[in-house]
C-alpha cells in the first residue's frame, strides 16, 4: 500500500511520521518552499496529545517547554484572576517553535525507507499509483476541485505574533488576557523567552509599534529586554462540509481552522491522527486493505467531534467579545464564578487537555 500527502506543512509531515512507523510506504508532494511559517509562530499541545506524539509518532520532549499552570484574565476585571487551571504540579501544556518541530520531523522522515519527499514540478499530478491521496494543502488543485464547499467565518481581526527575551525567570506558567482589543496570550518557551500571540479585534494591519506598547501595556511579569520581529495573519474559521471525494481525503488545516485563543489549531489535528491511525491498525490486524473506504469511516468518526469542539471555541470568543461590545464584566464574573467550582474547572481543564469529556 502506498499513500500520497499532498503538502508539506506540519500537519503532513506529523501524519506521515505515524503512518511510516506502522510501515506503510508515504509520499508527501510538495511546491518549493512550502513552508513558510515565521519563527515566531509556536503552537501548543495538550498533556494527552504530547504522551500520544511521543508514543506512537516521534519523542519531542526536548523541544517543547512544559507549563504547570494557565491563568486567564480580562480587562473588565483588572487584575483580578478569571481562572486558573492547573493539575497538581504536573504538566499541563506544552509550547513549542513550529520550525523546530518541522525541522525534527523532517530530519526523522529522511532516514526512514518507507518515505519520500516529491517536489512538484507541474500543477497537475498523477495520483492513479495511490490507494488514498490526503490533502493538506488548500492552495492545490485537487483541494480547489473537492473541497471548497466550507462553513467560514471572518472575524475581520489578526493575529500578531513575536518572541520576547526578558530577564531569566521560573517560566512555567502561560497567561491569557481578553483585552478590549482582544485576546493576548504570553506563552513560555524558556525561562528568559516567551511567545506573544495577540489577536486584535480591527480589520486593519496595525502598525508593529503600537503592538509593542500593547505587549508592554500588558505584561505583568516580565523585564523585557526585547521584543522580536512582528508577524502577522488574518484571522477566519471553518470547517469542510464534506470530509472526502472518493480516494482523496482532506486533513489539517485544509478541513478545518479555529480561532488561536485556546491555542487548539494543532491539537485538533492531532485528535484526527490518533482516529486515523485506529482506523489503519484495526484494518491491518483484521488483513483488510487499506483503501478509499477508509475515508468515510473517518469522517463518520471525526466530523461531528471537531464541529462541536471548533463551534465552542468560537462561543468562547463571541462571549468575550459581546462582554468587550455592551461594556459589561457580568459575564466575567459568571466564568470566573463558575470556576471556582473544583468540577467544573476539572471539566474545562479535560475539554483542552482532550477535546472531549471522557
Amino acid at each position: 500500500m502506498r499513500v500520497c500527502i499532498l503538502g508539506g506543512g506540519l500537519s503532513s509531515l506529523t501524519l506521515a511520521k505515524a503512518l511510516v512507523n506502522q510501515k506503510i510506504y508515504v509520499d508527501v508532494k510538495v511546491s518549493a518552499n512550502s513552508f513558510q511559517s515565521g519563527k515566531s509562530r509556536t503552537i501548543g499541545i495538550s498533556k494527552n496529545n504530547l504522551e500520544f506524539f511521543n508514543k506512537y509518532i516521534l519523542n519531542i520532549d526536548k523541544i517543547t517547554w512544559k507549563l504547570k499552570q494557565i491563568h486567564i484574565f480580562s480587562d473588565n476585571l483588572k487584575k483580578e484572576k478569571l481562572l486558573n487551571f492547573e493539575n497538581g504540579k504536573n504538566q499541563l501544556f506544552s509550547i513549542l517553535k513550529n520550525y523546530s518541530l518541522y525541522s525534527i520531523l523532517e530530519k526523522s522522515l529522511k532516514k526512514n525507507k518507507y518515505f519520500k519527499k516529491i517536489i512538484l514540478k507541474r500543477r497537475k499530478n498523477d495520483f492513479e499509483s495511490y490507494d488514498i491521496v490526503i490533502v493538506t494543502d488548500y492552495f492545490s488543485l485537487i483541494a480547489k476541485k473537492y473541497f471548497n464547499k466550507k462553513i467560514i467565518k471572518k472575524y475581520n481581526s489578526f493575529a500578531y505574533t513575536t518572541i520576547i527575551e526578558h530577564k531569566n525567570i521560573s517560566n512555567d506558567i502561560a497567561t491569557q488576557i481578553f483585552t478590549k482589543d482582544g485576546p493576548l496570550a504570553f506563552l513560555p518557551i524558556s525561562n528568559n523567552k516567551t511567545s506573544i500571540v495577540y489577536s486584535i479585534n480591527n480589520s486593519n494591519i496595525i502598525s508593529s509599534e503600537r503592538i509593542k506598547d500593547l505587549i508592554q501595556n500588558y505584561n505583568l511579569k516580565y523585564k523585557i529586554k526585547k521584543i522580536g520581529k512582528i508577524e502577522s495573519f488574518e484571522l477566519k474559521s471553518f470547517n469542510l462540509r464534506s470530509y472526502y471525494n472518493n480516494k482523496f481525503l482532506a486533513f489539517g488545516d485544509l478541513l478545518h481552522k479555529i480561532h488561536p485563543l485556546a491555542g487548539q489549531g494543532f491539537n485538533m489535528t492531532i485528535r484526527d491522527i490518533k482516529i486515523f491511525l485506529d482506523l489503519v491498525k484495526n484494518r491491518v490486524n483484521l488483513g483488510l486493505p487499506i483503501d478509499s473506504s477508509i475515508n468515510s469511516e473517518f469522517e463518520n468518526k471525526t466530523k461531528h467531534i471537531n464541529f462541536i469542539f471548533a463551534n465552542g471555541v468560537d462561543l468562547i470568543h463571541e462571549f468575550f467579545n459581546l462582554e468587550r461590545k455592551i461594556k459589561n464584566d457580568n459575564i466575567s464574573k459568571s466564568i470566573q464564578f463558575l470556576g471556582k467550582n473544583p468540577s467544573i474547572n476539572k471539566v474545562f481543564t479535560t475539554l483542552a487537555d482532550k477535546g472531549i469529556l471522557i
